[in-house]
This record gives C-alpha cells, sequence and structure tokens, in this order.
C-alpha cells in the first residue's frame, strides 16, 4: 500500500498531464500544433528586423504580391533565377524599410505627409513614376493630373485587384524615396566644410616632396629569432574582436559521383541522329518534326555569317558557305550530334523602331486602331530584345500596320516605323540529338555513391575516401548561401544538410539535377559572431610577426648605416640602389604608396636622412630634398571629395542601421 501511495502521489500528475495530451489529440489538428511551433521557432524565420520576426509564410506572401506586380509590367510570367533573386530582394527590402528605416527617420523628425504624397502623385511637381507614365499622359503626351484621378477612381471597380496593386506600388516607391533623400539631406547638409577647413585642406594637398629613398624588402624567408607568444596573440584577440566577426559557416569535405552517357548511351544517341537524318532532309513540316526529333526547336531568328559558332564551328561554317536548301553531314561534339539544314537566306537588319499597341478583339485594321497606334511610343527592338510573334516584322514594310499573333499576349497590332541597315542573313534549322544517360547509367553510378557511403557510414569519410580512391574536395567557409560546388550547380540540398548536421556527420547520398550524386561531411563548425581565438590566432600571429620582424630589421639598418649621411653610401652599404620619388600628400594622389613611408615623409624634416622607417613591405631609409606648395588641388577638388565622403556616408544609413539593430537575414536558408 505504501509503495502505490508513493506512486499516486509522485507520478499522479505526470498521469494526468499524459491523459489530458491524449484527449487532445482527438480535439487539436496535428498540423496546427506544427503550424504553431514552426511560427514560435526561429529556425523558420526569414529573418529578424528590429526585434521583428519575419516568417517564412509572411515572407512568401510578399514575394507573391511582387511577382505578381513583376507579371504585370514586363508581360511576363517567365522568370529566371536572376529575376528571382531580385523580386526577393524587393520584397525584403520593403521589410526593412517598413520595420526599421522608418521608424528611425521618423525618431529623426523626418516625416511625408498627406499633402506632399498627394502633390507627388497628382500635383505640379508629381514625381517621375506618375509625370512620365504613359498611362497618366494626355493624347499630346503631356502629364495629366485628371488621368491620375480617373485612374485612382477606377480601382475599386477592378475586382482582381491588381490596378490597386500597381497604385500601392507607385505610392510606396514614391514615399520611400522621398523619405531616404529626406535624410540623405540631413546627413549631407550637417556635413560641411566651413571656409577656414577647405583652405587648410586645399593647402595640405597641394604639398609635394622630392625624395630620395633606399628600399631594404622583407623577403619571404622566416626569422626564428622573431616569436610571437600565445600572450601577445591573445592581447591582440582582446583588443580587436570586432575584426573577427563572421557569419555562420561550415568546414567541410564532399565527394561527387557525376552520371555521365556510357558509351552504350552515345552510340543509341548515334543512332536515333541516324534514323532522323534522312526525313529531316526532306520534312515540309520541320516546326512539327524538330518539336518530336529534336532537342533544339525550330527558331525564327536569322544568323550573320558566323554567328552559328556558338552552337558548333562546323555547322557554322557549313551554312556560310552553302545556299538555300543544303543538309550539313552529320556532326559530333562531345556527346551530342547535330545537323542543319538552310532554310532561307535574305537581307535582314539587326535591329527596327516598332509601335505596337493590343488589339484583342479586333477583327480588321481600322482607321481608329491606327490612330491609337501611332499615339504609342516606338520601341527599339532586336532578334533577341523582341515582343513574341515580332520577329515577321523584320521582313515586313515599313508604316504598313498589321494585326499579329503573339503566343504571349494575343492579338497585336504593329507596325515598323524604321529599320537598321540590312545585313545578310540566313534561316536555319538544327537536328539536335544529345545523349542522355540511361537508367542502367544512372543505377551503376548510384551504385558507386550507395557503396561509398555504406563505406563512410559503417567506418567514417576518410576510411570510405582511402578505400574507393575517389577524390574528397576540400571546402572551407561554407555560407547558408552557397548553392555552388565545384561544376555541381543549384545545389542548396547540399548546403541545408550541412548546417543541420554536427561535427563529422556524414550525409546521405543527395541527388542533385539528377546528374551527380554527393556524399558531405562536416569537418569543423563556424558559429556566427566573434570567431574562436583558435581560428584566428594563425592570421594574428602571422600580423605581429610582420610587425615585430620590421622592427627587429629597422634596428639592424640603423646599426648598418650608423654615422653615413650620403644616400648612395647607404644604398651601397645596404646592397641596394637610390630612388627617386615625387611624394604628394592629396587624397587623390598617395593611394599606391607605402603608408608608413608617406606618414613618414610627411613629418620629416628637409636634407636629413631619416631614420629606418618600417612599412608594411620594407624598410625605408630617406631624405626629403624639397617641398613645394602647388595649386594642382582646388576648390573643386575639395569639393567634390567631400561629395564622394558624403555619398559614401549615405550609402551607409542603412548598413549601419542594420548592424546596430542587429538585423538577421535568413533568407538563404530557404532559398
Amino acid at each position: 500500500m505504501a509503495v502505490l501511495n508513493t506512486l499516486r502521489t509522485k507520478f499522479g500528475l505526470a498521469v494526468s498531464i499524459i491523459v489530458a495530451l491524449g484527449l487532445l489529440s482527438f480535439i487539436i489538428d496535428p498540423s496546427q500544433i506544427i503550424s504553431t511551433v514552426q511560427e514560435n521557432s526561429s529556425k523558420y524565420d526569414v529573418g529578424n528586423i528590429a526585434g521583428k520576426k519575419v516568417s517564412y509564410a509572411d515572407f512568401q506572401s510578399d514575394i507573391e504580391r511582387y511577382t505578381t506586380l513583376n507579371e504585370m509590367l514586363s508581360g511576363s510570367s517567365v522568370r529566371s533565377e536572376q529575376e528571382q533573386q531580385q523580386i526577393r530582394n524587393q520584397a525584403w527590402e520593403e521589410l526593412v524599410n517598413l520595420y526599421l528605416f522608418f521608424p528611425n527617420a521618423a525618431k529623426a523628425g523626418i516625416n511625408v505627409g498627406e499633402a506632399e504624397m498627394k502633390a507627388l502623385l497628382s500635383g505640379e511637381g508629381a514625381a517621375p513614376e506618375i509625370s512620365q507614365n504613359p498611362m497618366f499622359q494626355d493624347e499630346n503626351g503631356n502629364f495629366s493630373p485628371a488621368a491620375v484621378v480617373d485612374f485612382y477612381n477606377n480601382i475599386a471597380s477592378d475586382a482582381s485587384g491588381r490596378t490597386k496593386l500597381y497604385w500601392d506600388n507607385l505610392e510606396n516607391v514614391i514615399k520611400t524615396r522621398q523619405f531616404y533623400t529626406k535624410y540623405g539631406s540631413l546627413f549631407m547638409n550637417s556635413n560641411f566644410q566651413n571656409a577656414l577647413m577647405q583652405r587648410k585642406a586645399i593647402e595640405e594637398n597641394n604639398q609635394t616632396a622630392e625624395v630620395e629613398f633606399v628600399m631594404v624588402p622583407f623577403g619571404y624567408a622566416q626569422d626564428s629569432t622573431v616569436v610571437v607568444s600565445d600572450s601577445e596573440i591573445k592581447a591582440f584577440y582582446n583588443g580587436h574582436k570586432n575584426f573577427f566577426k563572421q557569419q555562420a559557416n561550415r568546414d567541410i569535405e564532399y565527394v561527387v559521383f557525376e552520371v555521365t552517357p556510357s558509351e552504350e548511351d552515345i552510340e543509341a544517341a548515334n543512332e536515333k541522329m541516324a534514323a532522323a537524318y534522312e526525313e529531316f532532309a526532306t520534312v515540309e513540316n520541320m516546326k512539327n518534326f524538330l518539336a518530336k526529333n529534336s532537342e533544339r526547336p525550330l527558331s525564327n531568328y536569322w544568323y550573320k555569317a558566323g554567328e552559328l559558332a556558338t552552337v558548333n564551328s562546323e555547322i557554322s561554317e557549313f551554312v556560310d558557305a552553302n545556299p538555300v536548301g543544303a543538309v550539313s553531314p552529320i556532326v559530333k561534339a562531345g556527346n551530342t550530334f547535330y545537323a542543319a539544314k538552310v532554310l532561307g537566306a535574305a537581307p535582314i537588319a539587326d535591329d527596327m523602331q516598332v509601335r505596337v499597341i493590343l488589339a484583342a478583339d479586333a477583327k480588321e485594321v481600322t482607321d481608329s486602331l491606327v490612330a491609337q497606334l501611332r499615339l504609342s511610343e516606338p520601341m527599339q527592338m532586336t532578334q533577341t530584345y523582341i515582343i513574341p510573334g515580332c520577329e515577321v516584322l523584320f521582313s515586313a514594310p515599313l508604316n504598313t500596320p498589321q494585326l499579329i499573333k503573339s503566343a504571349q499576349y494575343g492579338q497585336l497590332l504593329a507596325e515598323v516605323v524604321s529599320k537598321g541597315e540590312a545585313v545578310a542573313k540566313k534561316q536555319v534549322a538544327i537536328l539536335e540529338v544529345a545523349a542522355s544517360s540511361s537508367n542502367q547509367t544512372f543505377n551503376r553510378k548510384y551504385a558507386e555513391a550507395n557503396e561509398f557511403q555504406v563505406l563512410a557510414k559503417n567506418h567514417n569519410y576518410k576510411y570510405a575516401v582511402d578505400s574507393t580512391h575517389v577524390y574528397s574536395h576540400p571546402m572551407s567557409r561554407v555560407l547558408e548561401s552557397t548553392a555552388n560546388y565545384g561544376s555541381v550547380e543549384n545545389a542548396k540540398e547540399v548546403t541545408r544538410w550541412i548546417f543541420d548536421a554536427k561535427k563529422n556527420d556524414v550525409s546521405d547520398i543527395i541527388s542533385i539535377n539528377q546528374k551527380y550524386f554527393v556524399i558531405a561531411t562536416v569537418k569543423d563548425i563556424h558559429k556566427e559572431g566573434v570567431a574562436k581565438i583558435e581560428e584566428v590566432s594563425p592570421m594574428i600571429k602571422q600580423q605581429l610577426y610582420g610587425e615585430k620582424y620590421g622592427v627587429k630589421k629597422a634596428a639592424e639598418i640603423k646599426d648598418q648605416i650608423a654615422g653615413l649621411t650620403d644616400m648612395a653610401a647607404i644604398a651601397e652599404k645596404l646592397g641596394s640602389s637610390v630612388s627617386t620619388q615625387s611624394v604628394a600628400f592629396s587624397s587623390m594622389g598617395a593611394q599606391s604608396l607605402d603608408p608608413a613611408f608617406i606618414g613618414a615623409v610627411a613629418a620629416a624634416k628637409e636634407g636629413v636622412v631619416s631614420a629606418p622607417v618600417a612599412g608594411t613591405i620594407g624598410v625605408y631609409v630617406f631624405k626629403v630634398n624639397s617641398r613645394d606648395a602647388g595649386s594642382f588641388y582646388t576648390e573643386d577638388d575639395a569639393a567634390n571629395y567631400m561629395n564622394q565622403l558624403n555619398q559614401y556616408a549615405s550609402q551607409m544609413i542603412l548598413p549601419v542601421m542594420m548592424e546596430a539593430a542587429d538585423v538577421k537575414d535568413n533568407r538563404a536558408r530557404f532559398y
């Protein structure tokens, strides 16, 4: 009974909790629990700005908004990785402004009021985004405040919300720039040179000195008598910790098993090419044929002589030398087979000026449509920068409006205003068959990777490397933003594993683009913040060694030249030669010389041989023969220099704010 009573007393509460959790599992959706955990875990935060957490879900919503806006402005839903990165940057910058910059600007007494915004959006001093926007101009191309008002009044009638999204972005861009302009002006106008300061700066920067000097280089051999102690390293580290701040990073090693076509795969591609080649020469519907049989679809591009060399040099030479209808022999380059057929030849311009408008419902070209078209501004088009569907205009007559079909925009009305000089070009169909790795090849390479992984898991990574004789790639300072590992690109899966792993962990097989199998191990972990002393001591030791060695070398040279006052004699004693230099002290003219040497020259007396000066690359002994006060550094130079400093200061406003607020940008963890 005593035992039962003890169990009831000590474990009654625990049992109650377990039972309660069991009951809750029937009431609460497990996905809600997971979501709540994620919301409260910084691991799932894209960042932290001035104490405000930025969750992945919220940030992704902002990205989707900017993506929609980008599609509206560009007319294209196709985005490259670079464009996606720009969209993510826009979304992040908006949050930094909202949570950090705007509040700081308000604390400084800066504001952009309603009346000011109204003037910027529709007044006489309207911002360029409004006044230069064709949407807000009259038929003569002049800014129309009434058009702005009409646009704003129609926002509510757009059920899609896109009109509001567009307007909100205009407001945000204009308001943000106004805030930055005011805040930058605050800095620019508070940092100025009065007349006395400017006169002194001009005087100092116009000073030049004619100098004779002898330089004894340090060389590369280590001096065993120069010792840097652990206590000296520790003292330097403690006094300069801000120098050793770092992002979280990892030191790793990894092996790569690349899946490449086997000889059997290449032969299969050769047979496929041979089977298609005969029909390629005679087929009438080339577009459909290439869509079914070629890696490269039919292109409307017209090639100048030599341009096809970017595809294959032999194909380029054949096309340049042969007439319409000619078909090249099969050409093999690496694991790819090519054949070309010349479809046409004509003089085609490199560029043209085109007017184009949407004409979705038009059945024919009418006078009213043409009048609307003629109000639009011509745009330059080239074969690589062109609205899809407008390729046919390169062979169209000038000033002849016509309806054309665009796969991206639907029906358009367009006319060519002018064309560049016509150049002889050819239109070409290219049959391209590339060897791809078969399932058997893929499985063989996977088996190799699996063998390595089993050895690494059962023993250790080094044992697997030694046993299989594969090359292990070392890589230091891997950041969360790292995406490429040598030739293996777009490998963020590897990075994510690395930052979730512990030291000496070995990854499973990580497949990248169905082309590479990567297995990695973490050799060392470097946390965000100040690097550990053991991580930076070699660098500190080298710096302190250089300083101590310079002092020792200067002392030795001082003893060697004691009593000598002639520079030629000093040079002979030191086994060197005398050089001459005109040293200007202007901020623009002294960048390429050793700073220690320049500083010593600035303070030296004329006609006196200096004591040895230890610089960054050697020891200097010099004599200032004369000083001159020039007039090459002017008031404009002084003003320009101050302007450069102010520009730099204005560019550093936000980075300094972000550092002071300890902003955490974890986007690389997710993208």
